[in-house]
């Protein structure tokens, strides 16, 4: 349950960085992470069409209350979005698997 809670985070934020690209034509990087998300970003790329009304209201946090990981660019893709899994972590198995949106 807490995994396919984990990837439905994903998904949602993994939209959310979808309409951040849109409006700016490049996804945030590594340093400006998630809270880009949150409120408007400092540094590059520059949020020049950034949304006033952000594109999440807060950061969720995963199912075993650690905050989702994020690289752009990514190792696995244009952007990398994960959950390190139940022993925050990386690598395991089961529950302590790393959820990532390179699963979905």
């Amino acid at each position: 349950a807490k995994g396919t809670a984990a990837q439905n985070d994903i998904r949602a934020i993994g939209a959310a960085l979808d309409m951040y690209k849109l409006d700016n034509q490049n996804y945030p990087s590594t340093q400006q992470g998630l809270e880009a998300l949150v409120k408007k970003p400092t540094g590059n790329p520059a949020a020049k069409n950034w949304n006033a009304e952000g594109y999440l209201k807060k950061l969720p946090i995963d199912p075993w209350g650690n905050q989702y990981l994020y690289l752009s660019p990514g190792t696995r893709g244009k952007i990398d979005l994960y959950s390190l899994g139940a022993d925050g972590q990386e690598g395991g198995d089961g529950t302590n698997a790393d959820i990532g949106n390179w699963d979905l």
